[in-house]
């Protein structure tokens, strides 16, 4: 099974995460992002989660550290697709209020500017 995929436009890195992601695929999913990102060096990395059918605390935990790893580099970070569910999550562990979280249908839901 194929866990993550990404596509570059225009300075963008989108890594789309496809299925369950729990503590065994965690790992290898983080350390093919950052190798993608360090190779690419995007402008900025856009995080899609809206194919995960589930998600654990390793989940949570992969999107706080790609988020911190992109702020290390000069990378912006995106997050996109997050349901409601995920978004709760989010909340609860007062991401919100730092990542910039794109709704899947809704669009931008939070305008917080994470390149610095």
């Amino acid at each position: 099974m194929q866990t993550v995929s990404f596509a570059e436009r225009n300075g963008e890195l989108t890594a789309s995460l496809h299925g369950e992601l729990d503590h065994c695929l965690a790992v290898s999913v983080r350390r093919r992002i950052d190798d993608k990102v360090t190779e690419v060096m995007p402008g900025t990395l856009v995080l899609d989660i809206s194919g995960i059918t589930f998600m654990d605390s390793s989940g949570l935990g992969l999107i706080m550290g790609r988020y911190t790893y992109c702020r290390t580099l000069g990378v912006g970070f995106r997050l996109y697709g997050a349901d409601g569910r995920a978004k709760k999550i989010l909340e609860m562990a007062g991401l919100c209020s730092v990542i910039d979280a794109e709704d899947e249908k809704k669009g931008k839901t939070d305008e917080k500017t994470t390149r610095k």
